[in-house]
């Protein structure tokens, strides 16, 4: 493969859930095995939106690591430049419902291959035709290392000429909003697209409404600031205008996880073909209800021929955040 267009960096681990998708967890006696993993679902999704990505990480060697890498690989991901570790495991993680409508995860990553990721792992030269980079702020919650190589590759995008995009991605089980706040808002400068969802910016902002959570992020240097509103749809700070789409109803819900990734790409995706802002949040939303009607966290991501398809199928809401 030639080098990317799209460079992601961060864990990806094996996805175990109910076969059914249904049955509570604890009864469960039957799990189905697969990948999940926010950067290296971003990067699926951009390559069935017609770009090529790259995923950086490292795996546990062994078999679970193999799973792991081969199922991204077999999406059209470059996988060349992710590390296999001999001395610690592949992550792995469980989710399951609560209710109708709740996706819950339960993590066993500590001391994984991917939170041993170091500034060293990151080849400078596979960032030259790079038009953009994307991170999660997860990352960062993986260890001090991990820290230093999302630092590490913000700047070699910059060295490059690519755009930055970073998911706030919180994870609060992972770490405090202390510790969140020591790590992510020094790398608010170098982005040029921040995601989050509603909550998070309300938490990190520490603000009680979206609108001045938005603000607050923006004065810290990003050029455009989106939150995910789950079923309410999507909000944008551009240029100081805060613009919304009120998203999609899709036929089924069946599991959130995975959606957010979706829209992410979506965005980043509809910039980079040259649309506007408000395109990329229509665009985004709708990827966001594709990955919902599905079980898996990347297998309901379309390609972009198939979006405007999507469109004129699904119901489109009216805005509701502002």
């Amino acid at each position: 493969m030639s080098l990317p267009e799209v460079v992601t960096v961060g864990e990806a681990m094996v996805l175990l859930y109910s076969a059914d998708g249904s049955t509570p967890l604890g009864k469960v006696r039957q799990l189905t095995m697969d990948v999940g993993g926010a950067d290296s679902n971003f990067a699926i999704a951009m390559t069935r939106l017609g770009f090529s990505a790259g995923w950086v990480s490292r795996v546990g060697a062994g078999p679970l690591g193999e799973f792991v890498v081969q199922t991204i690989a077999d999406e059209g991901v470059d996988v060349s430049r992710v590390a296999s570790d001999r001395d610690h495991p592949t992550g792995v993680y469980f989710k399951y419902h609560v209710g109708d409508d709740e996706t819950r995860v339960i993590y066993y990553r500590s001391a994984s291959a991917a939170s041993y990721l170091r500034p060293e792992d990151l080849d400078p030269g596979y960032f030259a035709k790079a038009r953009l980079l994307h991170l999660n702020g997860m990352t960062c919650a993986l260890g001090e290392s991990c820290e230093r190589t999302v630092r590490e590759a913000l700047r070699l995008a910059k060295k490059v000429g690519a755009v930055a995009s970073l998911d706030l991605n919180l994870r609060l089980q992972l770490w405090n909003v202390d510790a969140a706040r020591r790590a992510i808002l020094p790398l608010l400068p170098q982005a040029t697209v921040l995601f989050g969802t509603e909550d998070e910016f309300r938490i990190l902002f520490d603000r009680p409404s979206l609108p001045e959570a938005l603000r607050a992020a923006s004065r810290l240097g990003p050029e455009t600031v989106v939150a995910k509103c789950g079923e309410r749809g999507a909000a944008a700070l551009v240029a100081g205008t805060l613009i919304s789409h009120g998203g999609f109803s899709p036929p089924d819900f069946v599991d959130s996880v995975g959606a957010g990734d979706g829209f992410n790409a979506g965005f980043m995706a509809s910039l980079l073909r040259g649309l506007t802002a408000g395109e990329a949040l229509r665009f985004a939303n709708l990827i966001g209800a594709a990955a919902v009607a599905v079980p898996g966290d990347f297998q309901g991501y379309p390609t972009w021929s198939e979006l405007e398809e999507l469109a004129s199928t699904w119901p489109e809401k009216a805005a509701a955040v502002g």
